[in-house]
């Protein structure tokens, strides 16, 4: 814990009036000092992500400009040739976003990095797609994701489009942490109002900083055109299609639409969610996981008597779905669930069309059931299980790519995170609401509904039920509390979980497997943080921490012969794994 009252201090010194208003506020608070002041904002694998405030455990552009600037002193250390491609910028529609991707550009550009700049907001999937578009070295994102209204966050990508290395993010770590003084970080500053930016079109801004745009765009819609598998089933029923769409005020809004158009499927907006918010004023969580989250849009879908509604988070890296069962209320669908179902079309339509390559793949983490397994193989396909973040699906990507052994097919994460192609490396939610949207065409041109299509799944693979659960840790002591819970486990004989025996016990940070009969295996997976224990071949229980917060995160898959039995056997198994972390 650093000298957190000297360092409130030191930065009452150096921000500006207005801000010093802000800190003034906190001074007698000492929770508050030690939340924003304590503990440094942490840069992990994902790039760093915190509440938008003064201080160095917060988001703010001081904390931006030195994450920035550990990002340029890596590039610069690479070489010219990685100045000279460049960076590409992209923003969703959270509060300060723009403003931290303009403190990113100035920063870059200062460095003398080139700089490619979206002109407005768009999502996780076109900054990835761009990166590649582009040839560009690297990508940034501001965004938080599915995180409540006072967060945000920065997302640092590869030149592959997939976020960055584990390797690369130790190197930038290193450099971020050497700027000691927050504040003898400079960036060039941009003079061009938000207005004259959104007006441009791959135009110079300034010196190494180019604005992109709608020919970028443009070539990302036709990425995704080419990902179409049943343009017959459109043309013939997208009429009779009624799909409510809802961006949660995110950046979803345009791109989910001009896909959906120039697929001809019509959509529905639900226009109090339409418009770019960074409060967030219609939902608690613009999360799609959420049911509440959907409430809007189920509502509309009533009143136009529709089946389905999307909702994308703010960006739209995530997509969540909706569907009525068989009697007629609707259900959200888990993203378990809505993978499985794609991946089914997909696998499905390629084979019937006659282009399921032999070398087909798909991949999934390791905490994604196991129903995408069996799925996968009845179709004749490899499955490849990954470790928890999309830069690991994208990274096989790249190594199929590379060597050949295989055809990417699909690709996806119980935490409604999928992607179809390869245009992109990181989660899709563009492509899988016009893939999803596409789907239902199909079905409803063979008079199926979608709830009798995941039910036929379960009739033919067992009654898959997954559940996860965040349990929280708070105040400036909760990363290392979430520790101790962790290692308490490893360390703790567990041979049975709610009566089922444990026939494998994988801890993944020691990256050994030990079976019930005492062999051990190695786990050929890089070392991380997380304990799974499987209870049969197609069920398990894991337990790994948040790379973001201080949240541990409980997983469980099981099945049974009916839904019924196999919920009552979650429940029992997840009970049973809380007590064991609580205890």
């Amino acid at each position: 814990m650093s000298n957190y009252i000297e360092d409130f201090k030191y930065w009452l010194t150096k921000v500006s009036a207005d801000e010093a208003k802000e800190l003034e506020a906190i001074k007698d608070n000492d929770e508050q000092l030690k939340r924003r002041f304590a503990i440094p904002l942490e840069f992990g694998t994902a790039g760093m992500r915190g509440i938008i405030a003064l201080g160095t455990g917060c988001l703010n552009r001081y904390t931006v400009r030195r994450a920035t600037q550990g990002v340029a002193n890596f590039i610069k250390q690479v070489g010219s040739d990685a100045m000279e491609k460049g960076v590409v910028i992209s923003y969703d529609t959270r509060n300060f976003s723009y403003e931290f991707a303009l403190e990113t550009a100035g920063v870059l550009a200062s460095n003398g990095i080139k700089v490619y700049l979206y002109n407005d907001t768009h999502p996780v999937p076109m900054c990835s797609f761009a990166i590649r578009h582009l040839k560009a070295f690297a990508g940034i994102m501001i965004t938080a994701s599915h995180n409540p209204k006072e967060y945000n966050g920065y997302k640092v990508y590869g030149e592959d489009g997939a976020q960055m290395s584990p390797e690369d993010t130790s190197v930038v770590v290193k450099y971020i942490d050497a700027i000691k003084d927050y504040f003898c970080v400079k960036g060039d500053e941009i003079k061009a109002s938000r207005e004259q930016i959104k007006s441009m079109n791959n135009e110079m801004l300034q010196e190494n900083i180019m604005v992109i745009g709608k020919p970028v765009e443009d070539a990302y819609f036709a990425e995704l055109a080419k990902l179409s598998l049943s343009p017959e089933a459109v043309s013939e029923v997208a009429s009779k299609i009624k799909i409510v769409y809802t961006p949660l005020h995110g950046s979803g809004y345009k791109p989910v639409t001009t896909i959906l158009k120039q697929m001809k499927i019509p959509c529905n907006v639900v226009e109090e969610q339409k418009e770019p918010d960074g409060n967030f004023p219609t939902v608690a969580v613009p999360n799609p996981e959420q049911p509440d989250a959907l409430k809007m849009g189920i509502n509309l879908a009533k009143q136009l008597r529709s089946n389905i509604v999307i909702g994308t988070d703010p960006d739209a890296d995530r997509m969540g779905v909706a569907i009525k069962d068989n009697n007629g209320e609707f259900v959200l669908l888990s993203g378990n669930q809505i993978g499985a179902m794609m991946m089914n079309y997909i696998l499905m339509r390629r084979k019937d069309m006659g282009i399921l390559p032999a070398n087909g793949a798909v991949v999934k983490t390791i905490v994604t059931t196991n129903l995408a397994d069996m799925i996968a193989k009845s179709y004749g396909m490899e499955v490849y299980n990954v470790l928890t973040g999309f830069k690991f699906i994208g990274e096989k990507i790249k190594e199929w790519e590379a060597n050949g052994k295989h055809t990417f097919l699909f690709g996806y994460e119980e935490s409604f995170g999928y992607l179809s192609g390869t245009h992109a490396r990181d989660k899709d939610a563009v492509v899988s609401a016009m893939l999803f949207a596409e789907m239902a065409c199909y079905y409803e041109s063979k008079n199926i509904k979608l709830y009798d299509v995941l039910q036929d799944l379960y009739k033919k693979f067992g009654y898959f039920v997954e559940v996860s659960k965040s349990i929280a840790f708070g105040g400036v002591n909760g990363m290392a509390e979430m520790k101790a819970v962790m290692d308490k486990l490893r360390n703790r004989p567990i041979n049975n979980i709610a009566g089922l025996p444990v026939l494998k016990f994988m801890d993944l940070q020691a990256g050994v497997s030990k079976n019930i009969d005492g062999s051990e295996q190695k786990i050929e997976l890089p070392k991380t943080n997380v304990l799974k224990f499987m209870l049969s071949e197609d069920e398990w229980c894991c337990v790994r921490p948040s790379g973001t917060e201080p949240k541990l995160k409980i997983y469980v898959s099981v099945k049974g012969d009916t839904q019924e039995l196999a919920k009552i056997k979650n429940q029992n198994v997840l009970g049973f794994v809380e007590m064991l972390v609580n205890n």
